[in-house]
């Protein structure tokens, strides 16, 4: 096949034998580099700005970031800090202010806006790039975020934060990422709150998982099970054992819910299915906090050490099978919305995907071609690059 139709790998791209550091480091900078060649702008024509167009090839209304997506361009300001932080460099340095200035500038009215979700992966990935690359310029996004997250606790309907401003659904996408920004920024006691309000009403007793969300007061569960759901209670209980005194706890609900992601979330060690629009990033943030499992949970026993290994094994069982049925088009790559299956390569600009009445955005017709998922796959490079250079 020509390279503008894409070309599958050949059997000379595919591992042989355990992948390097070294090689999921190159691997995570043809993500990068793909990403940078056919998503990143200037936004507007503003200097010092860069935003992620949301499909490619784009429409003419996403080359105009008419459609930008908040929580998007937050994971993708996120994983530039993955990479700035994997091997520091100049043009990524100066590329993770640009993508911050990029956000404030689009976002028109300040940091913040009416979704509390976004505004907590916005608040991660800002206090990360100002601990690890010194983003001062961050600083009054932060007080900000940290603010509205922490006045969005509600205990009078019993506790957690809404999905959005005066919504009656209290998520775990919304109180996962919450909890883990205010803990980073210190606020550690709202954070173990939050933290026991997810197992206490969203975990599924059958199936050990996280659930949605609930509508309160009413009590009323909804019921699906998502990835990234899973993700960032992982991430956030595993944090919390390493910051409080009640270390135990954290960890043995680290260790049911990592259970409960590899019986019922993955196919040998391949986290399941996927998807576009929004749901292309789930899967994404699944690894990333898998990642953080592997990293940080604490103990010397047989049980914390299998489940390092295990979160980390997800993760490279994930990027080996991504990495696999990647296609190539110029000379990078492009990823698959469902790791264990070959990508498709995106025809046009025939079946973007749009906002839904309640503020989700679906999936393109070829979900390759969203911005989303292609973050998930340089996301789970990144994330197989930190668990084997840490020896896992």
């Amino acid at each position: 096949m020509t390279s503008r139709s894409g070309r599958r790998p050949q059997p000379s791209d595919r591992a042989g034998s355990v992948p390097t550091p070294a090689l999921w480091s190159e691997r995570a900078d043809m993500a990068e580099s793909a990403i940078v060649s056919r998503h990143l702008r200037t936004l507007w024509g503003c200097p010092g700005t860069e935003l992620g167009v949301v499909g490619w090839p784009a429409t003419r209304r996403e080359r105009a970031f008419a459609g930008w997506h908040y929580w998007w361009q937050a994971h993708l300001l996120d994983v530039a800090v993955d990479a700035a932080n994997r091997v520091p460099t100049p043009a990524r340095r100066r590329r993770v202010g640009a993508i911050a200035r990029g956000i404030r500038l689009r976002n028109i009215t300040g940091w913040t806006n009416r979704y509390y979700d976004d505004m907590a992966w916005l608040a991660i990935a800002l206090e990360r790039a100002e601990r690890t690359q010194e983003l001062t310029s961050a600083r009054s996004g932060l007080l900000a975020l940290e603010q509205k997250l922490y006045g969005a606790w509600e205990p009078e309907v019993g506790g957690g934060v809404p999905w959005r401003i005066k919504s009656d659904f209290f998520n775990a996408p919304a109180n996962g990422p919450a909890g883990i920004a205010l803990l980073r920024m210190g606020r550690v006691e709202r954070a173990r709150e939050m933290a026991d309000w997810l197992d206490a009403t969203l975990r599924d007793p059958e199936s050990g998982l996280i659930l949605d969300g609930i509508h309160l007061p009413s009590g009323e569960i909804e019921r699906p099970v998502f990835s990234y759901c899973q993700g960032v209670v992982l991430g956030l209980e595993a944090e919390l054992s390493v910051h409080t005194d009640d270390d135990e706890r954290h960890i043995a609900r680290v260790s049911s819910l990592l259970a409960a992601v590899e019986e019922h979330m993955t196919t040998r060690l391949v986290i399941n299915g996927g998807g576009g629009g929004d749901g292309g990033l789930f899967n994404g943030v699944l690894a990333r906090y898998l990642a953080v499992v592997a990293l940080m949970l604490p103990g010397e026993g047989k049980q914390a050490e299998t489940d390092r290994r295990t979160a980390a094994a997800i993760v490279k069982a994930s990027a080996t099978a991504a990495w696999a049925n990647r296609l190539e088009f110029e000379g990078e790559p492009l990823f698959g919305f469902d790791w264990s299956k070959p990508a498709r390569l995106p025809g046009g600009t025939a079946g973007a995907g749009r906002f839904t009445a309640g503020g989700s955005v679906t999936a393109s017709a070829v979900p390759e071609r969203d911005l989303s998922v292609q973050l998930s796959g340089w996301m789970l490079m990144e994330a197989a690059y930190q668990v084997t250079a840490a020896g896992l």
